[in-house]
Order: structure tokens, then sequence, then C-alpha cells
């Protein structure tokens, strides 16, 4: 079959005229990390039919994937994320440009951001979103993130906001990002996890047991399907907003989406914030014990 990039993307135009859909094709995206919320993103842009994609990822796909990644299969079990990512997405669009980069990722990100429009972070690891950030600020460039909430999510820092380290009090701002300790990433976590409870329902809806474990270091993280695939959409979403120069849904902060309750949650006022910090705090520390 005679691939045809304006039939494959003819009814995208209603959404996007044709001169935003050959920007999109023009455009490139730097997604660090395929697995849950990256590759969902990926998804999308593909299908959006963004014409070119840098993707690093560092694993392989592996069985407890298969619940909520959205190029893991079985036949793509054992294979290198990135790497089957493109092979699946080029499935879509033959004439997408896709650079993949493995563990040597670090080695190429200044040039990779530099080169793209939006840098999208899918990495669940502390000192790779460190870098990323940073890397984005001195490149300035956008970076479009989600929380580790039980609720989808999404929000976006432009190079003059305040980069996650900074907003939500990280023990990171001197220190390198390969050169974390772990306490620092305990630490960050728990920060993150009290952002989390403090501006959503999100402990309305998991077993606080199992995430006081979670949050202990006692077991891994949990992931839901309908969770890690929505919060996908919403990045992809805002990737669409920064390559056409649409005003961004989500700032620095972001906000939640509860599909149990169907509202929006956005970040609490400062001074709600400064009360009932301390009781999320005391909470998220009898939650971990």
């Amino acid at each position: 079959m005679t691939f045809s990039y304006d039939t494959f993307t003819t009814r995208n135009i209603g959404f996007v005229t044709p001169e935003e859909q050959a920007t999109l094709r023009d455009a490139q995206v730097f997604v660090c990390g395929t697995g849950g919320m990256g590759g969902a993103c990926v998804f999308a842009l593909a299908r959006m039919g963004v014409g070119r994609l840098i993707l690093a990822d560092i694993d392989e796909f592996e069985t407890s994937n298969l619940n909520r990644q959205a190029f893991a299969f079985r036949d793509t079990i054992g294979q290198h994320k990135a790497e089957a990512t493109r092979d699946l997405c080029l499935q879509i669009n033959p004439d997408m440009e896709i650079t993949v980069y493995r563990d040597d990722w670090p080695a190429h990100v200044q040039g990779a951001t530099t080169a793209s429009a939006i840098v999208v972070n899918g990495t669940d690891d502390l000192g790779a979103s460190l870098l990323l950030y940073r890397t984005a600020r001195t490149e300035n460039r956008a970076v479009i993130d989600a929380y580790a909430s039980p609720l989808p999510s999404v929000y976006v820092t432009q190079p003059g906001d305040p980069m996650p380290e900074e907003r939500m009090r990280y023990p990171t701002g001197d220190t390198a990002w390969d050169a974390l300790t772990q306490d620092q990433r305990d630490q960050a976590f728990f920060h993150e996890a009290t952002h989390v409870i403090l501006h959503s329902s999100s402990r309305h809806y998991i077993d606080l047991d199992l995430a006081g474990e979670v949050a202990a270091g006692k077991r891994s993280r949990m992931s839901f399907a309908p969770m890690v695939i929505s919060t996908g959409m919403l990045m992809a979403y805002e990737v669409a907003n920064g390559i056409l120069g649409r005003t961004p849904g989500a700032d620095y902060r972001g906000w939640f989406f509860n599909p149990h309750a169907a509202r929006v949650e956005h970040p609490r006022g400062a001074i709600t914030e400064a009360l009932l910090r301390p009781i999320v705090t005391r909470f998220l520390r009898r939650m971990m014990a």
C-alpha cells in the first residue's frame, strides 16, 4: 500500500488547520522515557502526524509493562523500549524520522533538547528528570511532565518557571544529577507525594496501605492503564499546544483530572497550602511507617 501523509492526517483537519498540520509534520519532539506516560504520549504524537521524534530509554519491555504501556506487546517483550517504539511508530507513519538513544542518552541530551521544539519527561528517575529540566532551562525549551499520582495530571514548565526541584523543595539544588544520594531521592519523592496529596484528592482512590509501602520504598510504584494512558494523552495535547503556539492548558504547577468525580483539580492557594502542609506531612509519615 502506498502511504499518503495527507490521507493519513485528513481527519485531523478541523481540529487543526492544514497549515497547522504542516507545522506538526515539520516539528521535532524529544521524549525521554518511552514506557508508561511517555509511551502513551508518543502513541498520540505519531498518530497526530508529528514528523520527527527523538526517543530515549534505558530499559527493555517486560511482562509487567503489558498492563499499561502503549508499545508493550507480547512480541516486544525483551526488546529495547525506544527501539520497539520507533519500529511501531513507523508502522503508523513510515515517513517519520526517529532518532533513538539508549543508556547513552545523557551524552546527547543537550543536542536533542536544542534540536526539539518541546521536551517530554517520561522518566521515573529523579536524576534523569533533573538533567532534563536543567538542560531545558539552559537551552530555552519547555518541559511537559506529570506527577507520580493516582490521578492523571499534567504540567508545563517554561524556561523561566521554577523547576520541580525548586518549587517542590527537593534537597538537590547543589548536587549533580548523577551524584544523588539515596536520602536525597527519598526526600524528593516525599516532597512530590506531599504535593500530590496536598493539591488533589488522590488519596481517596488508592489502597493507602500499599501506597505507604511504595512511599517507603518497599514495593514498586502502582500503575493502572486508564490513569497512565490518560496522562500521556494530556501530555500530547500540551505538545500540540507548544508546537502550534497555542496557549497551554497547564502551567508549571499543573492540574489533576479526577475521572471518578468528573472534575479538574487545580492547586490550592498559598494560604490554604501553608495551613494544610503540616497536616499532610504528618499523614504521609504515618502512612509510610
